[in-house]
């Protein structure tokens, strides 16, 4: 024992484990939870280090209110790190003079800042965009990391993006995809996500494909929304390595120390050694990866099964993070719906272009089929995209989210009548999800930070979230995650039609089917 001992604490972990704290490399923090909300929840079970997307913060708040909240989790027990995105992953009316050069330079070079991407717009950087193509050199001048985004790539365009200077992706659906990816010098950043919950079938074909070095691996859970969590974060996917065979040093050391050497941090996270940030988990057993007792930055947040740090820290409102002001309203008139062609959604969140052949110049659609109305309107009341969607549900009122992949508002559903009912709920409530039904409120979730974010413990979320699922898969939604179905009806890094601020837009040919209007004031 060290000779010096005062006001140290001394404890006896005589029969049991000390790992250091997981790492998350790849969280976006804002699927209604909030960081500090979503920090405080994974630390619980292990999950002390995040490293962030800022498409968020980078939409919605100046550059300089962006960093003092930055400044303010750095206060925190959890370590937070951030990436900087070089795309808004949709199309947007403004979208070059928001990413801009003196932007991205700002960003890349502050020291919070680990990584660009992920690369959602790699098509432009694959076809000559040097705006971008810069941004990735100065990120790599940086001697900071470039993530990926590429669903689906052939060799051929992994081999070119290499090239182009990605470090690793996160992205793999099979084994063999996996692979494919180290043997081109990737990092394989291996994904267990609500939409995309893969790690069982990418590790048992990994093992099978005859992998038994692990260092170039590491675990994402890719900012799954709030339910995705209920037992917790990494600790689940060092479960599921160990099950399907990984050795449980690598499944441990995939949950920690190949995400720190992976970003050049393995001085500071990833070890219980010398020098390092105390984050220190500590096991009953091996083989559960749920610590009885949590350290992070060398305070207490859970002691022998009891969480320690329930207090919420940040004053949001101080950092210019604020309730959604709506001062418009949606009249009757701007609910015209002339455009046959809309979006029919496939699963959670891919689609494809269809052509109604429903009478839509109505008040209110039949139960009958799966169509439902579908509108984006912009954040500021400006303009609106109206036109249709299949396969969301059958039997919904009205549901109306501020919670969008662009930070506009979504209506969806059958009743015009409850799609305004659920849009002026959402304009009290300063932002929120609101289901309403015959011509009342069903459910809501609010978001009063941003319109984006609630400020609920996870806990209490999980379940507002749960019920909502639920009243939406008794309306007919056939699939797993609206939230995602929602916030990715914008994302035109995903097939194959999209309702964005430009218009409904056509992700193939790049083209706009239909263009926005203005709101009647």
């Amino acid at each position: 024992m060290p000779e010096q001992l005062y006001e140290c604490e001394v404890i006896d972990c005589d029969g049991k484990y000390v790992v250091p704290s997981y790492i998350e490399p790849h969280a976006h923090p804002y699927q209604l939870y909030n960081p500090e909300t979503l920090a405080n929840h994974a630390m619980q079970s292990g999950t002390t280090t995040f490293i962030n997307d800022n498409l968020t913060l980078f939409f919605t708040l100046k550059r300089e209110e962006s960093f003092h909240l930055l400044d303010e989790f750095k206060k925190l027990p959890v370590s937070m790190y951030w990436w900087c995105r070089f795309d808004g992953q949709t199309e947007l009316q403004n979208g070059e003079s928001l990413f801009n050069r003196e932007e991205m330079i700002e960003w890349l070079q502050h020291e919070a800042v680990l990584q660009g991407g992920e690369l959602t717009a790699w098509p432009k950087l694959l076809h000559g965009d040097d705006e971008m193509l810069t941004w990735v050199q100065e990120t790599k001048r940086l001697q900071k990391k470039v993530e990926g985004h590429f669903p689906g790539a052939s060799e051929a365009t992994l081999v070119k993006l290499k090239l182009l200077g990605t470090d690793c992706d996160h992205e793999a659906m099979t084994g063999q995809e996996a692979l494919t990816r180290l043997m081109q010098g990737y990092t394989v950043s291996l994904r267990n996500s609500s939409i995309r919950p893969d790690l069982e079938v990418l590790l048992k074909e990994l093992l099978e494909l005859g992998v038994k070095q692990f260092d170039r691996f590491f675990f994402t859970t890719d900012g799954s929304h709030p339910s995705f969590y209920e037992n917790g974060m990494t600790n689940v996917m060092i479960t599921t390595a160990i099950k399907q065979g990984v050795p449980v040093i690598d499944a441990y050391h995939m949950a920690s120390y190949n995400i720190a050497r992976y970003y050049n941090m393995e001085h500071i996270h990833g070890s219980i050694a010398t020098g390092r940030i105390a984050n220190i988990n500590i096991l009953e057993s091996k083989e559960n990866p749920v610590p009885a007792s949590v350290i992070a930055k060398g305070k207490w947040v859970k002691r022998d099964g009891v969480n320690t740090h329930e207090a919420l820290h940040i004053d949001w409102g101080k950092c210019k993070v604020t309730p959604l002001s709506l001062d418009w309203s949606i009249e009757k008139e701007d609910m015209i719906f002339s455009n046959k062609t809309g979006i029919h959604l496939l699963n959670n969140v891919i689609t494809k272009p269809y052509t109604s052949k429903i009478n839509i110049e109505c008040n209110e659609l039949s139960t009958d089929h799966d169509e439902c109305f579908l509108m984006m309107i912009a954040r500021d009341g400006s303009w609106r995209v109206n036109t249709v969607v299949k396969g969301f549900a059958k039997e919904l009122g009205g549901l109306a989210s501020s919670y969008s992949g662009t930070g506009d508002i979504i209506l969806i559903g059958k009743r015009k009548e409850d799609m305004l009912i659920a849009f002026h709920r959402v304009k009290e409530l300063g932002g929120g999800m609101v289901i309403a039904e015959k011509n009342e409120v069903l459910h809501e979730i609010a978001l009063p930070l941003l319109g984006i974010m609630s400020n609920l413990k996870m806990s209490e979320l999980i379940q507002e979230e749960k019920q909502m699922v639920k009243l939406l898969q008794e309306r007919g939604y056939a699939y797993d995650d609206p939230a995602f179905t929602i916030l990715f009806f914008s994302a035109t890094h995903l097939p194959f039609i999209r309702v964005t601020p430009i218009g409904l837009y056509d992700v193939k040919s790049g083209k706009v089917v239909a263009s926005p209007v203005n709101l009647i004031k």
